[in-house]
């Protein structure tokens, strides 16, 4: 999921922000007096699985069991029953839903758009690419554990991000309040991941797929994930209707048809909360003792291990997805400091919120006033509009762009990297002035 530097705008305390300070020192953060004995009860959760669930699974394995929730590649279901698209003994399914995803143009930008910390040259923090690599690896060593189909799950993992904005949360929420002004409707990254998916792209994935990245919102926490039992593109086609018309109180309800989704959501937030506390450090905006548990950055080597244990012993033969309640509370716990010292912390959230804000409405009201104009010279329509109708085209589609001029705007906004966005927003608005640490002058 990703893949925060300067402002940091959520849309509520459920969405995570971007920082793009220019130069902030090192916060120090005060150490609790329970501090250490937070510490050694995180350290005191196993980090290996039990002897009873190992001899089970290698009894489980040696008599050939498979998962009887595990979801087969024959069950793959999709719009068009293309041949090109059937799967085969050496391409299963779901593993040209993968191949599908890695070559999008789409999925080259990742590198390009922030995780957490904007307007920072510096290869060591985080992008969304090197984010959604660590979900995939995560949710498939934990998928691998509990029998279900790893292919699945890596097609979840690598596609869950594809339709995230420039700038992180940030973005999006900027990208929200101007659509849902103008519209009534809302825009949430993880919708608009299937979007590009299915619709900007025509990939022809399966549901199992889309479904996977619609319900992947990682930014609500649950200890229990129970299934949906959707099975059809008319139910889905609904479901997306309404993440539109509704606002976050109704997506965070989200849950998925297949336990390799759950598996991806919840490998979300495992893959994002202690990295981001080591991308804070490394960006200098926190200590290493910073917070509360005294790990520091270690606390992501923590999580990995404990959490991924944690859920396989507590999930295995079942047909849901669950953690102990020790893990559930841990993992509030560590989300809600990072809110508090990481995103939304004193001094870099409303610094350049304005300036985005407005770089964000003068850039849509400029492309929606060229859609109408029909100036087919503009940006929106050499960059987008041609590239999007020539992908469509090798399907017999065709993007119709006319049909929402809303819609079109926001499908080329979010498909803009950090630095395309800044870049293309100075030469139109030369007014506008973005923040830049560089590795000279940090």
């Amino acid at each position: 999921m990703s893949g925060r530097d300067g402002m940091m705008v959520a849309r509520d305390d459920r969405m995570r922000g971007t920082d793009m300070t220019n130069a902030h020192p090192a916060i120090e953060c005060p150490p609790h007096t329970d501090g250490n004995a937070l510490r050694d009860r995180l350290l005191a959760m196993p980090d290996t699985l039990s002897d009873a669930l190992v001899a089970r699974m290698e009894a489980d394995r040696a008599a050939g069991w498979v998962n009887p929730y595990r979801t087969s590649d024959s069950e793959a279901i999709r719009r068009e029953p293309r041949a090109g698209d059937a799967g085969s003994i050496w391409r299963p399914s779901y593993v040209r839903d993968t191949e599908k995803i890695l070559h999008l143009p789409a999925y080259n930008r990742y590198n390009g758009k922030t995780q957490v910390f904007s307007f920072r040259s510096n290869d060591d923090l985080s992008r969304r690419g090197l984010h959604v690599q660590l979900v995939a690896r995560i949710a498939r060593d934990i998928g691998r554990a509990l029998g279900l189909n790893c292919d699945l799950i890596e097609a979840i993992g690598l596609g869950h991000d594809l339709g995230h904005t420039p700038f992180g949360h940030a973005g999006e929420s900027h990208l929200n309040d101007i659509y849902r002004a103008r519209t009534g409707r809302s825009f949430f990254h993880n919708v608009h991941s299937v979007r590009v998916l299915d619709t900007l792209y025509g990939r022809n994935l399966s549901l199992q797929t889309l479904d996977g990245v619609l319900c992947h919102n990682g930014e609500y926490e649950q200890r229990v994930f129970e299934l949906s039992h959707m099975d059809t593109f008319e139910q889905f086609d609904r479901v997306m209707e309404d993440c539109y018309t509704h606002d976050f109180d109704y997506v965070k309800t989200l849950r998925p048809m297949t336990l390799e989704a759950c598996v991806v959501r919840i490998s979300d937030i495992i893959a994002y909360v202690g990295r981001d506390r080591q991308d804070a450090i490394e960006a200098g905006l926190l200590a290493e003792d910073a917070f509360e548990d005294g790990l520091g950055g270690r606390y992501n080597s923590w999580i990995l291990t404990r959490a991924s244990i944690d859920i396989v012993e507590h999930s295995y033969g079942k047909d849901r997805i669950e953690m102990s309640e020790e893990l559930f509370r841990e993992i509030r716990r560590a989300k809600r400091e990072n809110y508090q010292k990481i995103y939304h912390s004193t001094g870099i959230e409303e610094e350049q919120s304005a300036m985005m804000a407005r770089a964000f409405n003068l850039m849509y009201e400029h492309f929606l006033g060229d859609l109408k104009a029909h100036d087919e010279s503009s940006f929106i329509f050499r960059h987008h509009i041609a590239r999007i109708d020539k992908a469509l085209s090798h399907y017999g589609g065709s993007y119709d762009w006319e049909r929402d001029l809303d819609m079109t705007v926001v499908d080329y906004i979010a498909s803009m990297t950090d630095g395309y966005f800044t870049e293309l927003a100075c030469t139109l608005f030369p007014e506008l002035r973005f923040p830049q640490r560089t590795y000279i002058n940090e």
